[in-house]
């Protein structure tokens, strides 16, 4: 695995162990759920089914719903490199930065073994990761700051894609699901 090693062995394991516990968790950027548009049959921002798909466990979709109800409590830097990004992501709440950690390393190895889960939500951006995530390296430390993960690629139609997705998923940590609302909508 990319740089998993980095995160050790018991991190990984207690956030990948996290599942069910996501479903009570309602911190400070909890949506206590509107129903829009199509006669209240529109977004459900409670149950969140935007974020199930074909191939998505329902760890990975809870994981996904706590960062969603809780990203007021993310903070993300970006360093655009001339061959990839570098990224810091924390959460001030222990139980988020215990489903974005898992998160994260779920979705890298995801890319790495080519399994994409197919959210219903889910950026076009991440097609070209899914299809060639051999392509890509990464690293991934678990530090004082944050979780810091290090993609870099040579080719340039990869390099593109992780400098638009790591701003698709700060869009997400600063603004929520309106970001992808706004994506989705073509704005």
């Amino acid at each position: 695995m990319y740089g998993l090693k980095a995160l050790g062995y018991a991190t990984v394991f207690s956030a990948m162990a996290f599942g069910a516990s996501a479903q009570g968790l309602h911190g400070d950027g909890a949506a206590h759920g509107h129903g829009h548009g199509a006669n209240g049959m529109g977004h459900d921002e409670v149950n969140m089914p935007g974020l199930r798909g074909e191939n998505v466990t329902e760890a990975e979709s809870l994981e996904m719903q706590v960062m969603f109800q809780n990203f007021t409590t993310l903070s993300r830097t970006v360093d655009n490199l001339s061959n990839g990004i570098r990224t810091v992501t924390t959460s001030s709440d222990p139980e988020v930065l215990v489903a974005l950690t898992s998160h994260i390393a779920g979705m890298i190895n995801r890319v790495e073994t080519r399994d994409n889960p197919l959210v219903f939500i889910q950026s076009p951006t991440l097609d070209i990761f899914f299809e060639r995530g051999d392509e890509v390296t990464t690293e991934i430390e678990v530090t004082d700051a944050g979780i810091v993960v290090t993609q870099t690629a040579d080719d340039p139609d990869l390099i593109e894609a992780l400098h638009t997705h790591a701003a698709e998923v700060s869009d997400m940590a600063s603004r929520g699901m309106m970001s992808v609302h706004e994506r989705m909508m073509g704005h």
